[in-house]
């Protein structure tokens, strides 16, 4: 039953959320160096985005990778679609095809 809930509210989450990071800790207090990279270069197109702090929501940290395919943190979401983590949204930014995904979203 647990596992069903923690499911929904994660899809729940993503869908109501234009752009939400899945990460360790918060944006102001990242807790791994691949969520505060992340972070950095999300404040840096200056989109608001949603998160979730996977550490202190233990049931969201291990039923997301089912859900998302995806084993590791952070894990961003843009429109309801996993981008990918660190080195995808880092290489993403690098060769400028996550400008155009960010500015899709309207505030």
């Amino acid at each position: 039953m647990q596992a069903q809930d923690t499911a929904t509210r994660i899809r729940r989450q993503i869908e109501e959320n234009p752009i939400i990071l899945y990460m360790k800790g918060t944006p102001d207090n990242p807790e791994c160096g691949f969520s505060r990279a992340v972070v950095a270069i999300l404040k840096q197109h200056q989109k608001p985005f949603a998160f979730v702090n996977v550490l202190a929501a233990p049931h969201i940290r291990e039923k997301l990778p089912q859900i998302s395919n995806w084993p590791t943190y952070p894990q961003l979401f843009i429109k309801g679609e996993l981008i990918g983590g660190c080195d995808i949204v880092q290489g993403m930014h690098a060769d400028g095809t996550l400008k155009p995904l960010l500015d899709q979203v309207t505030e």
